[in-house]
């Protein structure tokens, strides 16, 4: 069961999960449902560049955090080929889905900004290639394939670690303003599954790269549930908030 990429298993240890057809289910299983929680993460930004479409501009919105998720994306799908782990398949579909998904929105982004930060995405979506390029090129020169798991597997673990820092800032938003106004309960309950199917996935790899930054991103994602729940019952808010808010 290669494919599976049994990256912390080795010997007959592997040999046996690999002939487990139940194991192999349980591995799909929680594979497939991280690709379709992290879909409708994908597809959530549509709401704002239906906006940004329809006025012809970017208003205020920021283009930072489709850089950050695509940069996230490529050294992600980097880590799940071949190449690098032994074809974490599932790591693979996900990220290659969501850098699609980053670069159109940053197309439109930057079709309709204003010059100067055209200027500023161009040259920013450029650096963020060029760090990849860069990645694959150093982890295939000059280190063997176990080093090289290692290596990018540390630096998926820091790029998904860094992008917490979205839903840590809505938890001290919400704290602060003692409303979930800001927090759509969908969004979050979706962000909570993904990562704790993704964390079932790594933890049935024995894969530490996938089990430990998306374990956080579990911790996270209810505690916003928990944040949600309590707020919300106690400001009596009845928010109607759509699914891709």
């Amino acid at each position: 069961m290669a494919s599976w990429g049994l990256s912390g298993v080795t010997g007959d240890a592997a040999t046996s999960l690999a002939s487990d057809p139940f194991y192999e289910i349980c591995c799909y299983a929680a594979g497939i449902a991280g690709n379709l929680f992290a879909f409708v993460l994908f597809i959530s930004p549509m709401p704002t560049f239906k906006r940004i479409l329809q006025n012809q501009s970017t208003e205020q919105f920021s283009g930072l955090p489709y850089i950050y998720s695509l940069l996230n994306c490529l050294i992600c799908m980097w880590y799940g080929l071949p190449f690098v782990s032994y074809g974490v398949v599932l790591v693979v579909t996900v990220n290659s889905i969501g850098a699609a998904f980053q670069l159109a929105y940053i197309s439109l982004f930057i079709a309709h900004a204003d010059k100067q930060r055209k200027l500023k995405m161009g040259g920013l979506l450029i650096g963020v290639f060029c760090l990849f390029a860069l990645i694959v090129y150093v982890s295939l020169a000059f280190f063997d394939h176990p080093t090289r798991m290692t290596l990018v597997g540390y630096l998926s673990v820091v790029s998904l670690i860094s992008m917490f820092a979205s839903p840590l800032l809505v938890i001290n938003l919400v704290i602060k303003t003692k409303s979930v106004e800001f927090m759509p309960f969908y969004l979050s309950l979706a962000t909570f599954l993904m990562s704790i199917s993704f964390f079932a996935y790594g933890l049935l790899l024995h894969d530490f790269f996938i089990y430990i930054p998306n374990g956080i991103g579990t911790i996270l994602g209810v505690v916003q549930l928990m944040l949600y729940a309590y707020y919300s019952q106690r400001s009596g808010d009845n928010y109607r908030l759509p699914l891709l808010a």
